[in-house]
């Protein structure tokens, strides 16, 4: 949820004319030649074929949930894939994952992991999305994680690779303090504490700094400028803002605290979250 590489040789440069003749505007590479970054969106609920063809020219990829989205009772992006390829779109597959107090009440974790993983399996080749894709399991809660929860993750991310796809997580990159001399990102701490497993990740991290709050930057800020250098993806900004950490760039946002994509009347509601990545298909989902 990461790197820069400085180039200057000239045959570089002569494919980087080349590479930006063939992509989307906001898709191009920066001016230094560092590695390209891409800008995304995501959202609870799907916003209408026609919102999503309007947003297209600003986004390169999308979000898409594989189940319920947190707080929601049904799934409106199921069945949502073909429509969103034609349109050119890249994806980021999202899988709502459990919170603590779920975890600890079954008493094995690690079971409740392995049905979530079949299910994200299942959703993922119901819509068609082929195999090898990475699927980001929503860890909401952030701070070290506790035992259900690390059992949790791991068993999920067992099963998810054994169905076929790659695992990856979405988590908190912001430190949170543990204590007095103690702090604690719980992506960090997800990684270190993975046994040996291959993780991507997907971090949220809106305060400002090092987020700008909710801007349409071109080219993407790269996702490594969150200060987590291994993050493929980046959420940069949230709706609404936590005023408590957005307080620097608060006037980047709506009056009412939302964030509005560009190219769409206020009135419309459709507020979103903001995502960079280093792939203009993050989860590497789309079919040929």
């Amino acid at each position: 949820m990461r790197g820069k590489r400085q180039r200057n040789t000239s045959w570089v440069a002569s494919i980087t004319v080349c590479l930006l003749i063939w992509q989307s505007p906001q898709w191009a590479q920066d001016a230094a030649g560092r590695r390209a970054a891409y800008l995304g969106m995501d959202r609870n609920d799907y916003p209408g074929d026609s919102s999503m063809a309007t947003l297209r020219k600003t986004f390169a990829f999308t979000g898409y949930w594989l189940n319920n989205p947190p707080g929601a009772r049904s799934n409106s992006w199921a069945g949502k894939r073909s429509a969103l390829q034609r349109m050119g779109y890249g994806f980021l597959l999202l899988f709502n994952g459990r919170e603590y107090q779920q975890l600890r009440a079954p008493g094995n974790a690690a079971r409740v992991g392995a049905a979530d993983a079949a299910a994200a399996v299942t959703a993922a080749e119901r819509d068609g999305f082929p195999r090898n894709s990475i699927i980001y399991l929503d860890q909401e809660q952030g701070g070290r994680m506790l035992p259900e929860q690390r059992a949790y993750i791991h068993a999920w991310a067992d099963d998810v690779i054994k169905g076929g796809f790659r695992a990856g997580v979405y988590c908190s990159g912001i430190p949170f303090r543990e204590s007095i001399s103690v702090t604690v990102v719980t992506a960090n701490d997800i990684r270190d504490n993975s046994a040996g497993r291959a993780l991507h990740f997907f971090i949220s991290d809106d305060q400002c700094p090092p987020s700008r709050g909710c801007t349409f930057p071109n080219p993407a800020p790269a996702p490594a400028e969150s200060g987590v250098g291994f993050a493929d993806a980046w959420q940069f900004a949230q709706s609404p803002r936590r005023p408590e950490v957005t307080a620097a760039c608060s006037k980047a946002y709506s009056a009412d605290g939302n964030c509005y994509p560009p190219g769409l009347p206020q009135g419309s509601n459709l507020y979103i979250d903001v995502d960079s990545a280093t792939s203009p298909d993050p989860s590497e989902a789309r079919t040929h």
